[in-house]
């Protein structure tokens, strides 16, 4: 057998391969829900302002839990999701922020600007 014949088989052999390696690669990027986007994207986050004088950001949705920082009134606070936490005025939905710290904030001193935020 030819060496130019031999290297040229080689060649083919190993374009080939690459090829295949690609196309099984490919369908793994594509989105599984059929919009042609990845599904790893970014969770979507919310906005809200703030309604009380002062606003006690906490480690945990409850007023036990240690205080992270504070939020006053007007202050536009970006939330990550919702919860249930300790009833605040009849209210049990507390934000957790990530503005800074990540911390709770009591949905009932909080007006959601936009969407409701997803459940966490």
């Amino acid at each position: 057998m030819p060496l130019c014949s031999a290297l040229t088989r080689f060649a083919i052999a190993g374009a080939a391969g690459t090829l295949a390696a690609a196309a099984a690669v490919t369908p793994a990027t594509a989105s599984e829900s059929g919009r042609g986007g990845t599904d790893h994207q970014a969770p979507r986050l919310y906005k809200g302002v703030v309604m009380a004088s002062q606003l006690l950001l906490r480690s945990a949705p409850n007023r036990d839990s240690k205080v992270v920082r504070v939020a006053f009134r007007d202050d536009v606070v970006t939330v990550h999701c919702r919860t249930t936490g300790q009833q605040i005025d009849g209210n049990a939905q507390w934000h957790l922020l990530t503005d800074g710290a990540w911390a709770y904030g009591s949905a009932r001193y909080i007006r959601d600007l936009g969407p409701t935020p997803r459940r966490c």
